[in-house]
C-alpha cells in the first residue's frame, strides 16, 4: 500500500485514547459509563463524514455502519463484519490518559513520565522484536486504552481507505463490509444487545444482508489469528454471618469478614490460579471482595478451554466453602455461577475460510503468522456462539490492563494492510482468490 496511513492512523489513535472510557462493573446500565458514549458519538460523526449513508448510533450507544462493495462485481460477495469495543478495563485508571510517542524504540527500559513506573523489556518478551518501531505509551498513571482503541483506530482507518474514491491507491476490491463498535466488552456485556437479526438490520438495499463471517480486531503483537478462547463462568460466593456488638459477641458473633478471608486463603495458588498457569491450563481467580461482619461476597472468574472443567471448579469452590463452615458453625455459604462465554473453536471450525483467508492475507504481505489461542475472551466468542464465526486478529496491543500498557504503531499499520488483503479474499469467495 503506497498511500501513507501512518500519520492519520496515529492521529486517530491518540485522539481516541484521550477519551476515558472505563467500563463500570457495578452499573446496571448499558453502556455502563456515559464516557463511552462520548467516543461512540465521535466515531458516528467521523463515519458520516466519510459519506456512509448507512451509519447508525443506536439507543444503546453502539455504532453500526455498512460500507457497500467496491463495485457491482462484488456486490453479491459475502458480507464481512469488523468489530472492536470502545470501553477499557476497570482494573486500572482509564481517565486523563496522557499518551507519549516513542518514534524509534531503542530496546532499553522505558521510564513512564515522573510516575516511577518502568516498562522493562526483560519482563515483556514482545519488546525484543520492536526495536526501531514506533511505540505509544502512557505516563504510568493510567491505562493507554490500546485494548481496544487500537482496534477501533485500525477499523476507522480502513473505513477511510475504503470510502476514499479519489486516490487510486485506495481502490481496494471488497464486498460489503459491516462495522460494529460495541461497549462494555471488558465486563462481559459487549454483545448484550446484539442478535443475528440485528446484524442484518442495517443494510443497503431492500433486503437485509447477514454477515457470513466476522473478525474482532482486539489482539496483541502481530501475525496472530486467535481461533480459540477460554470458556468462562463467573462465580459469586456469598457468606452470611451474624453481627452483634463486639462487647457481647462471645459465642454469638459469626464474622463473615473472617469467613471470606479464610475462603480466599484456602484457594489453591500452586495450581488453578492465573499466577501459576499458562498455555491451555485453566484457572479460578478471585478478583473482588466486599465484606462486613454480617455479610460478605467474593467474586471469581472461572476459565478453561475445556467447558466441562468449569463445573469441576465450581465443585472445588463448594468443597472449600464446606471446609470453612466446619470451622465456623452457623455460617451460611452459597456458591452461584453464571455463564459468560464459551470456547469459539467449534463455531469457527464450521467456516474454515475464516482463518485460512486471514493466513493467506498475511502471506501475501510477506508476514509470518500463527494460529493462536486466547487465555480470555472477546466479543467474537459470543458472536461465534450466535452462529457468526468470528476469529480475533492482532492490532499491536501489549501489556493490556496495566499502567505499563503500550501499542505499536507499525503493527497497527500492518493490521490495516492485513484487513485490506483479507477483504480481497472474501470479495472473491467461491470464485477463487488470486
Amino acid at each position: 500500500m503506497t498511500i501513507d496511513i501512518r500519520s492519520p492512523l496515529l492521529e486517530r489513535f491518540l485522539r481516541y485514547v484521550q477519551i476515558g472510557t472505563s467500563a463500570d462493573p457495578s452499573s446496571e446500565t448499558y453502556p455502563s459509563s456515559s464516557s463511552q458514549l462520548v467516543l461512540t458519538k465521535l466515531l458516528h460523526e467521523e463515519l458520516l463524514a466519510m459519506g456512509l449513508r448507512d451509519c447508525v448510533l443506536d439507543e444503546h450507544g453502539m455504532v453500526w455502519a455498512t460500507i457497500p462493495a467496491s463495485s457491482q462485481e462484488f456486490a453479491d460477495a459475502p458480507m464481512v463484519l469488523l468489530n472492536s469495543h470502545v470501553d477499557t478495563s476497570p482494573e486500572a485508571p482509564g481517565t486523563n490518559v496522557k499518551p507519549h510517542v516513542i518514534d524509534s524504540f531503542d530496546g532499553k527500559p522505558i521510564k513512564l513520565g515522573s510516575s516511577g513506573v518502568v516498562i522493562d523489556p526483560a519482563s515483556c518478551s514482545d519488546m525484543a522484536n520492536l526495536i526501531g518501531k514506533t511505540l505509544v505509551v502512557t505516563d504510568g498513571t493510567t491505562l493507554l486504552g490500546g485494548d481496544d482503541k487500537a482496534g477501533v483506530a485500525v477499523i476507522m482507518q480502513l473505513a477511510s481507505l475504503l470510502t476514499n474514491k479519489q486516490e487510486e491507491e485506495c481502490k481496494i476490491q471488497h464486498g460489503p463490509v459491516r462495522i460494529l463498535f460495541t461497549c462494555d466488552e471488558e465486563i462481559g456485556q459487549g454483545t448484550r444487545h446484539i442478535t443475528l437479526e440485528k446484524l442484518a438490520t442495517h443494510s443497503l438495499g431492500d433486503q437485509p444482508i447477514a454477515p457470513l463471517v466476522g473478525y474482532t480486531l482486539d489482539g496483541g503483537d502481530q501475525g496472530q489469528i486467535d481461533e480459540e478462547t477460554f470458556s468462562a463462568d463467573m462465580a459469586i460466593v456469598r457468606f452470611k454471618g451474624s453481627n452483634i456488638h463486639p462487647a457481647i459477641a462471645k459465642g454469638r458473633m459469626i464474622n463473615a469478614v473472617r469467613a471470606a478471608a479464610m475462603f480466599v486463603d484456602l484457594l489453591p495458588t500452586d495450581r488453578f490460579s492465573p499466577e501459576s498457569t499458562e498455555g491451555r491450563e485453566g484457572f479460578l481467580h478471585p478478583y473482588d471482595l466486599h465484606a462486613g461482619v454480617g455479610e460478605a461476597t467474593v467474586q471469581l472468574i472461572l476459565r478453561d478451554f475445556d467447558e466441562a472443567r468449569l463445573h469441576e471448579y465450581k465443585l472445588l469452590l463448594e468443597r472449600i466453602g464446606e471446609e470453612v463452615t466446619l470451622q465456623m458453625p452457623g455460617l451460611q455459604i452459597d456458591v452461584e455461577t453464571r455463564e459468560q462465554y464459551r470456547n469459539m473453536a467449534a463455531g469457527i471450525a464450521k467456516l474454515p475460510e475464516a482463518v485460512q483467508y486471514a493466513e493467506d492475507a498475511y502471506k501475501a504481505l510477506g508476514v509470518s503468522c500463527q494460529r493462536t489461542i486466547v487465555r480470555g475472551g472477546t466479543d467474537g466468542s459470543l458472536l461465534t456462539a450466535m452462529g457468526l464465526p468470528t476469529p480475533n486478529l492482532s492490532v499491536g496491543q501489549h501489556n493490556i490492563h496495566a499502567v505499563t500498557e503500550f501499542a505499536c504503531l507499525d503493527q497497527m499499520v500492518l493490521a490495516v494492510e492485513h484487513l485490506a488483503e483479507l477483504l480481497k479474499r472474501w470479495a472473491k469467495h467461491g470464485v477463487g482468490v488470486s
